[in-house]
């Protein structure tokens, strides 16, 4: 899963602008050290995904989207979420990329483990 797939997958001759988004596991969280993430998604996830970029397209016509997002453990530097977003125009790639983003994480029912480096780790959210 690359940022560059999606944007090959949305990519058409009608298409202005291809915005892309790249979900980084970085080193830090709340001025703690993080040493890896692991993710673990309910088997829903998929189609939940699906609905959310349906959704998004709907309210964006014209654009054309691709998303994926990886589980399991990922190490600093791996790519967690990668999108993208083509249309025919830039404010329409741009705004419907940032919901796209926005959306799956408030939607999907994928969840992360923190490890820190002191040992400790910490679940983020989980939706109750």
């Amino acid at each position: 899963m690359t940022v560059e797939w999606c944007a090959d997958n949305v990519a058409s001759d009608s298409a202005g602008a291809v915005v892309t988004f790249s979900g980084v596991v970085r080193d830090h969280d709340d001025g703690r050290g993080v040493t890896r993430l692991s993710y673990t998604a309910h088997p829903s996830a998929g189609e939940v995904i699906r609905r959310v970029a349906d959704a998004v397209a709907a309210k964006h016509p014209g654009a054309r989207l691709a998303i994926a997002h990886r589980t399991g453990d990922l190490g600093i530097g791996d790519i967690a979420l990668a999108c993208a977003v083509a249309a025919a125009h830039r404010g329409v790639a741009f705004a419907a990329c940032a919901e796209l983003v926005d959306e799956v994480k408030a939607q999907v029912p994928i969840w992360k483990e923190q490890y820190f480096t002191d040992g400790s780790t910490e679940w983020v959210g989980a939706i109750g």
